[in-house]
């Protein structure tokens, strides 16, 4: 029961992500074929959260639920890990016609062809950890 607060949370995001249409295949087609700032916009207001989000966990005016600090440890830079990423995940979501957030909305709404897209994200997941000491990181 005590975390119900997370799983009610989960359901309101769930439903401003379907009433805002950004699990819409069309408005993800729209975007990658450069005809609607719908997207972009939502995009970038979601960046500048992260901005803000991350600038106020650093200066540790923002604590977990229990009251502990967030500690942001830093990542290595790199153009070509974070270029190389970009492109892998841009052509998932160009292919599955979501990105892994909004897939567990389309169960909800129910898409049930989404879960061929889950079960080749769990499956890369899992194959991640099995490899993750020989990738570069």
């Amino acid at each position: 029961m005590k975390y119900i607060k997370f799983f009610l949370v989960g359901i309101l995001f769930g439903i401003v992500m379907s009433k805002s249409e950004i699990i819409s295949w069309y408005r993800i087609y729209e975007m990658f074929k450069f005809q609607s700032f719908h997207m972009y916009g939502i995009i970038g207001s979601a960046i500048v959260l992260g901005m803000i989000s991350m600038f106020l966990f650093k200066k540790n005016m923002v604590k977990t639920f229990k009251g502990e600090e967030i500690y942001v440890t830093p990542k290595k830079e790199g153009l070509s890990r974070n270029l190389f990423g970009g492109i892998l995940f841009g052509l998932g979501w160009a292919l599955a016609g979501a990105c892994p957030g909004p897939m567990f909305v389309l169960i909800g709404k129910g898409i049930v062809s989404i879960l061929v897209v889950i079960f080749g994200a769990t499956l890369g997941a899992f194959f991640y950890g099995v490899y993750r000491d020989r990738l570069p990181h």
